[in-house]
């Protein structure tokens, strides 16, 4: 694998405790970068940035990266890999690079909801030093066209979860996308390199994490702003159907009690399930409806895809 790597000159001397760590593909990182630079003066080097470009194949994009953070005061490194390497092998070859003893991953299309979002977690690992912290997800900042309205419906129903309902099920409200890891915990359990496409490879590593450490949750949220159209939706929960057959496989005993599970297996039931399922799909799909409508009709199809595997 062929990767390319840029450090700015203040990764030189930096001495972090926390790394963040950020994998993109096709899309631009730069204005998360810079809301993250707004905190570099107070946190003085003691937290660093790793960026990851997995396989975007975009040369202006990387100058133009390489150029913006060479000037900032924030810690940055950019890796930049020739080929897609995918989420799992991606976050593993990020955690690699990263020198800070806590790591903390944070999707290319989040935002800080406050102005001291790093010092807060950098905080946390001076203070608790947590093997595995979930910070939350919010839509404060998300877009809100109506071609997301469904996609806004369902995130702020299932992923907007305040931090004392999430610790009620801990390993269930486990993202990848604002979550702090404790360098030990990371090295005796990576990402699973088997799961392919989208979704699942985060939760069935905090089912596998949870078994040997804490999992805790706090209020630190970052909006999530990668709001998808419903079309974009039902493509990546078709994706992700092998991959939730790899969870149940792999922890049948947590994913019973799972919603999800419990209703592909009422749907596994209905005979001809499989003719059915592109008409919940154009129902989802057709923009008449009630977003709520929609929404249920969405979750239904990601249920009878899912039905396949229970």
């Amino acid at each position: 694998m062929t990767v390319r790597t840029f450090a700015n000159p203040a990764s030189q001397t930096a001495q972090p405790i926390l790394s963040v760590l950020i994998p993109f593909l096709r899309d631009d990182p730069q204005p998360l970068l810079d809301a993250l630079e707004t905190e570099a003066a107070a946190l003085a080097g003691t937290v660093e940035v790793v960026v990851m470009d997995d396989g975007t194949g975009d040369p202006d994009l990387t100058v133009a990266i390489e150029t913006r953070i060479a000037t900032f005061v924030l810690p940055v490194t950019l890796l930049t890999l020739a080929t897609n390497e995918g989420r799992s092998k991606g976050r593993n070859r990020l955690a690699t690079a990263a020198r800070g003893s806590s790591l903390l991953f944070l999707d290319s299309d989040m935002r800080p909801d406050t102005p001291h979002f790093l010092g807060t977690w950098a905080d946390l690992v001076r203070c608790d030093d947590p093997a595995v912290a979930f910070g939350g997800f919010s839509l404060l900042q998300a877009p809100t066209d109506r071609r997301f309205a469904v996609h806004r419906s369902m995130a702020a129903k299932s992923e907007c979860v305040a931090h004392d309902i999430r610790a009620l099920t801990p390993e269930k409200y486990v993202y990848t996308s604002n979550l702090l890891v404790r360098r030990d915990v990371f090295d005796s359990e990576g990402f699973d390199a088997a799961f392919a496409g989208w979704g699942w490879e985060d939760v069935e590593w905090a089912m596998r994490v949870s078994r040997r450490y804490p999992v805790i949750h706090v209020d630190n949220p970052a909006t999530h702003m990668g709001l998808d159209t419903v079309q974009a939706l039902a493509g990546k929960y078709e994706q992700s159907a092998p991959n939730f057959a790899r969870v149940i496989a792999k922890h049948p005993d947590i994913i019973q009690g799972y919603p999800s599970f419990k209703a592909a297996r009422l749907l596994k039931r209905i005979p001809a399930l499989s003719a059915i399922r592109p008409w919940i799909r154009r129902v989802a799909m057709f923009e008449p409806l009630p977003v709520a409508s929609r929404a249920f009709a969405l979750r239904l199809y990601r249920a009878a895809l899912y039905a396949e595997a229970v």
